[in-house]
């Protein structure tokens, strides 16, 4: 007899997969290493924030929302790519376990998942890039899977802890990767009531509650979100190839000016632990100049550089898109 969403084990299912909404290790796993389906229940939040953005045609615009949303786009998206990616994926650099701690929570809030399962999933990318068991390759599993379905799966719910024991012994990351949604919750809140306060004592800024919330945190967080996914998806099919990696790897400075220099792809796979991926002066790498501000102020130390002859090492004869050649070192 065909089961259905009433039977007993749908039903747990179903309330497994939302109380995950809130508590990643509410439950025993409900993902195997062979289940590529979609956890559609799971994916909800996800969806409604999509048709959240719907609500820009109710609560309309004014300068100062737009401009707050721009402003937890470019924190945010420095959340991810300096720390997130640099630093926790990769280790480009050093800091201290209050500035550590500080951007893992900017970065949680962009509602990309705790530091622990993002750097877990980014470095199995790394060791199997553009192979068939790289979990976001659009060269293995089309655009689509690479840019949204991978991590909307069960087999992919889960941090890969073995590749982060560096991370597990600090129990306040932990946290943020077990309940993922307080951070962005808080940020949301503080939005609403931010406009809510804006309205009552600077009406002439013409802004609200609802529409702080629309702007500052949906609209802001989608952009983000699709930002950040083109590395993933676009960045593996769309630019140029400098180096002969093994992967699809390119470079595109359409998405490196949407994602603070991450668009150097091409030039990351090379040489993955670099701090900068900007090679080139040409190339502009904002997550780099940042980094560089922050280790002038003390707050960050032993910024990795690539190493000299490396720049020039394994250059393809002409930068070509079309150039899959895998030399080996």
């Amino acid at each position: 007899m065909t089961q259905t969403l009433k039977s007993p084990s749908s039903t747990r299912r179903l309330l497994i997969a939302i109380s995950r909404w809130f508590d990643n290790e509410s439950t025993e796993p409900l993902n195997d290493e062979h289940n590529r389906q979609i956890d559609w229940p799971r994916s909800v939040p996800f969806i409604l924030m999509h048709v959240a953005a719907v609500a820009v045609f109710w609560v309309g615009t004014s300068p100062v929302a737009v401009l707050i949303a721009i402003g937890l786009y470019a924190l945010r998206m420095f959340a991810i790519t300096g720390f997130y990616h640099r630093y926790f994926s990769h280790k480009a650099f050093r800091t201290s376990r209050l500035v550590q701690f500080f951007f893992a929570m900017v970065g949680a809030s962009a509602v990309q998942r705790g530091p622990i399962w993002w750097s877990s999933h980014h470095r199995h990318h790394h060791v199997h890039a553009d192979e068939i068991d790289d979990a976001h390759s659009p060269v293995q599993h089309g655009f689509f899977w690479s840019h949204v379905g991978w991590f909307l799966c069960r087999i992919n719910f889960n941090a890969r802890s073995e590749l982060v024991k560096d991370w597990l012994r600090y129990p306040e990351l932990r946290f943020l990767d077990r309940f993922d949604t307080v951070v962005p919750a808080l940020l949301a809140v503080s939005l609403y009531g931010l406009g809510v306060w804006l309205s009552i004592g600077r009406p002439d800024l013409g802004t609200n509650g609802p529409q702080m919330l629309v702007w500052g945190f949906v609209i802001s967080t989608l952009a983000l979100y699709h930002a950040t996914f083109t590395v993933n998806s676009l960045a593996h099919v769309w630019g140029q190839r400098r180096y002969s990696t093994r992967d699809a790897s390119r470079n595109n400075a359409v998405l490196a000016f949407f994602t603070l220099g991450e668009g150097w792809h091409n030039n990351h796979h090379h040489y993955p632990a670099a701090a900068r991926q900007g090679f080139f002066w040409w190339e502009v790498d904002p997550t780099y100049y940042l980094l560089k501000l922050m280790e002038t102020l003390g707050l960050v130390w032993e910024l990795k550089g690539l190493p000299e002859g490396l720049r020039e090492r394994r250059r393809t004869s002409i930068e070509n898109p079309e150039d899959h050649s895998s030399i080996e070192p």
